[in-house]
């Protein structure tokens, strides 16, 4: 099928408007991606200014620490350990102080 003089002319008086089409489209992109970049240039600041949660530690090297600290205070001062009963309850303690117990021994049996 061959090309008529009047599409040609047709063709010709449509070409400025394709071309501005065309250009309106690439500008477009850049521009979508300028503001593509200062919506993350934005979101980076306000994470920089912005106090960060502490996250939970993952491993239980903390925890291990913490029970070795607490069982340690409970070896140094056990009255803490007794204190740590209802008030409710009184203090029991069966302790015998005969400085001559455990000196002599009976061997007659």
């Amino acid at each position: 099928m061959a090309i008529q003089p009047i599409d040609l002319q047709t063709l010709f008086t449509q070409m400025d408007k394709v071309a501005r089409q065309k250009s309106a489209e690439k500008e477009g992109l850049v521009l979508q991606q300028s503001l593509q970049g200062a919506v993350n240039l934005k979101k980076t600041e306000e994470k920089v200014r912005s106090v960060n949660e502490t996250k939970e530690p993952e491993g239980g090297a903390e925890r291990i620490k913490d029970n070795n600290a607490r069982n340690r205070s409970q070896e140094e001062f056990p009255e803490k350990k007794e204190e740590k009963k209802g008030p409710n309850e009184e203090k029991q303690i069966d302790v015998i102080q005969d400085p001559d117990l455990g000196k002599h021994i009976d061997v007659n049996g």
